[in-house]
This record gives C-alpha cells, sequence and structure tokens, in this order.
C-alpha cells in the first residue's frame, strides 16, 4: 500500500482526495490535515507521498514544504494547485517539490501519478505552461535547452526522455535492460551535463528542448 497524506485548508478537498484515492485499491490515506497540521501528522504517519496545497489561508503551502523538507528524510512532495500558471510553482519545483498536480486531474491520473511519485519519479501536469517552464530554468531561450541536451550521449537522452515520463530507476533499469547500479551513473552523468539539481529541473530541460511528446508525465 502507498500511504500518502493530503494536506489542503478545505475540509472538502481533502475528503475528496481521500475518497479518490482510497478507491484506487493500492493507496491508503493515513491522514489528511490543515497547513498548520501538516508537519506533525508527517511526522507521526510516514507517509510516501505527501500531497500538499500550495496556497492555504491557514499557512502558506511553501512554508510548509520547506518545513517537510526538514525532516530526515524528507517526504516526496508533490504540489496542489487550482491554476496551470500559479507563479508559485517556479519556487516549490526549487524547494524541492517532485513536481505539481492541477486539482480538477481525472481521478484515475491522479492515482497514478501518486503512483509514480511514490516509485520515486515526477509528475508535471500536461497544462504546464511556457511561462511556468521558462521561470523555472532561468528563462533561457529553447535553443540553450537543445544545445544542453545536445551533450548528452544517445543513452543519456533515452534515459532522461524516461525520467520525465516519470519513471524510477528499477523501472528505467527494467525498461532498457541495466542495472539500478548503471541508471543510477546514467542520471548523474545527466544532471551534471543538464547543470541542473534535480530529476524535476532535467524533466524540463527535456520539455523544452522538444524531446518529449505532449501529454502527462507518467509511465
Amino acid at each position: 500500500m502507498i500511504r500518502v497524506v493530503v494536506v489542503d485548508d478545505e475540509e472538502l478537498v481533502r475528503s475528496g482526495f481521500r475518497l479518490i484515492l482510497q478507491a484506487a485499491g493500492d493507496i491508503e490515506v493515513v491522514a489528511t490535515s490543515t497547513g498548520e497540521q501538516a508537519v506533525r501528522a508527517v511526522g507521526l504517519h510516514r507517509p510516501d507521498v505527501v500531497l500538499l496545497d500550495i496556497r492555504m489561508a491557514d499557512m502558506d503551502g511553501l512554508t510548509v514544504l520547506r518545513q517537510l523538507q526538514g525532516l530526515k528524510p524528507p517526504p516526496v512532495v508533490a504540489m496542489l494547485t487550482t491554476f496551470d500558471s500559479d507563479e508559485y510553482i517556479v519556487t516549490a519545483l526549487r524547494s524541492g517539490a517532485a513536481g505539481f498536480i492541477l486539482k480538477d486531474t481525472a481521478p484515475a491520473q491522479l492515482a497514478q501519478m501518486v503512483r509514480t511519485l511514490a516509485a520515486g519519479g515526477v509528475v508535471l501536469s500536461s497544462k504546464v505552461s511556457r511561462t511556468v517552464v521558462e521561470g523555472h530554468l532561468g528563462g533561457g531561450a529553447d535553443g540553450e535547452a537543445v544545445a544542453r541536451a545536445g551533450q548528452l550521449t544517445e543513452r543519456e537522452r533515452g534515459v532522461l526522455v524516461l525520467i520525465a515520463e516519470g519513471l524510477s530507476n528499477t523501472e528505467i533499469g527494467a525498461r532498457i535492460h541495466v542495472s539500478v547500479g548503471t541508471v543510477k551513473d546514467h542520471v548523474s552523468a545527466i544532471l551534471t551535463k543538464l547543470r541542473v539539481g534535480s530529476r524535476v529541473q532535467a524533466a524540463l530541460v527535456a520539455e523544452r528542448a522538444g524531446l518529449l511528446a505532449d501529454g502527462e508525465r507518467g509511465p
């Protein structure tokens, strides 16, 4: 079972997400909380995934994210938002979020995104705006992303696409028939050559370099 904590200041949203995710069969919502209760709830239940509202009345979602990143080990956190152009998404991704999910995501897609997060992948809504992508990477031109991706070997480009699709190292290894250790070496080389610090940032470079087809980033 994948253990999830949902953090939102609206009880209706928390209840809705609980019902949707519990219906998946392999996901258990072990707790829901407001922003002020989030760190305590996560520390108590130690979930695999935290779904965190980026905008809350009782406590700013970015503040909660930074507090959660201070836990040892920090949980996997995806931000919930109503707007695909939310300017806070950029800061959240830079602060360690593993992606973001729009609140109107279809139930089946929501469950799959949680599975992707639990497996160590990243999730980026298909509606991610160009403004968010460019803001996250510093606003460089697409040509720069193409140039960065051009430094990768053919195998590394293939691994980068699989990272952007949300696959974990284990899943990537199974897909391309190599060991997890070899995948880790490829990922390390990709992050170094792209000059980024996380899989999310690497996925966004792949997006801007034109390596990805339109659609949800998930297996």
